[in-house]
């Protein structure tokens, strides 16, 4: 028998986001700006977490800020206990350092300084969890190098395949009191990418020629995403794919 749901216990099933507290490192700029003005329109509480500070009217008014390097546990640690409880926990820091090239050639301080993003994750998971809500969510942002790496992309690959490995075997460990879950961009167009004008649409253009979307991403559509895995209670340990058909192309 198919049991179909109501349209009142269909809303159950979801996290109403209006009033929740939410905490967005990474949250200064790109994805997590676009996150964070996602939850606040959505009626969350929203704090930013940034290694700098951001610009004078770089956030809308109502979401807060605060500076915090993801690296430093014992700064994490004051941080989040000044911020708890809280319902929901995002991090798209990118951690510093990327190393780009073929990896017999690459210096392996570039490639181990890579995985900073993964400490990083780490410790926000680790120093976070305690203090989030029962019945809360935690969303990490990966990349889709991490099932398909192109030529000079094995950091970024070796990263993003760490970062969903940890999610998968943390939504075992935090179930069922917190969901954790990762989202996956593809190329995405935000303030990472420094060329500007016509080389900026050049660079992009190669960048997604080949995918099934042959476009860059936005920082918006990737939020999306963030909200989806937020707010839906059937979902953990999941990664969510926002590519382009990056990872069929």
């Amino acid at each position: 028998m198919i049991s179909i749901i109501s349209p009142a216990r269909d809303k159950e099933l979801h996290m109403n986001i209006s009033g929740k507290k939410a905490v967005v490192f990474g949250g200064t700029s790109g994805i997590g700006l676009a996150t964070a003005k996602q939850l606040a329109e959505a009626g969350a509480e929203v704090t930013v977490i940034g290694r700098n500070a951001p610009k004078p009217g770089q956030l809308p008014a109502g979401i807060s800020a605060r500076q915090c390097d993801v690296r430093d546990a014992a700064a994490l640690e004051t941080l989040f206990e000044s911020l708890a409880p809280f319902d929901i926990l995002v991090s798209a820091a990118t951690g510093g350092t990327r190393a780009v090239g073929p990896f017999l050639d690459m210096a392996m301080d570039g490639f181990k300084a890579s995985f900073d993003k993964l400490w990083g994750y780490a410790n926000v998971v680790r120093h976070g969890a305690r203090h989030v809500a029962d019945g809360g969510s935690i969303t990490l942002v990966s990349g889709a190098p991490a099932r398909r790496c192109k030529p000079g992309q094995i950091a970024l690959s070796s990263v993003g395949g760490a970062v969903e490995a940890m999610v998968r075997a943390l939504a075992v460990e935090l179930a069922p009191r917190i969901r954790i879950n990762v989202v996956s961009p593809g190329t995405i167009d935000t303030p990472m990418v420094a060329a500007q004008g016509a080389e900026r649409t050049e660079l992009y253009g190669k960048m997604t020629a080949n995918n099934l979307i042959p476009r860059a991403g936005t920082a918006d559509e990737v939020a999306q995403a963030i909200l989806f895995v937020i707010g839906n209670e059937f979902v953990t340990g999941t990664t969510v794919d926002v590519d382009g058909g990056w990872l069929l192309s």
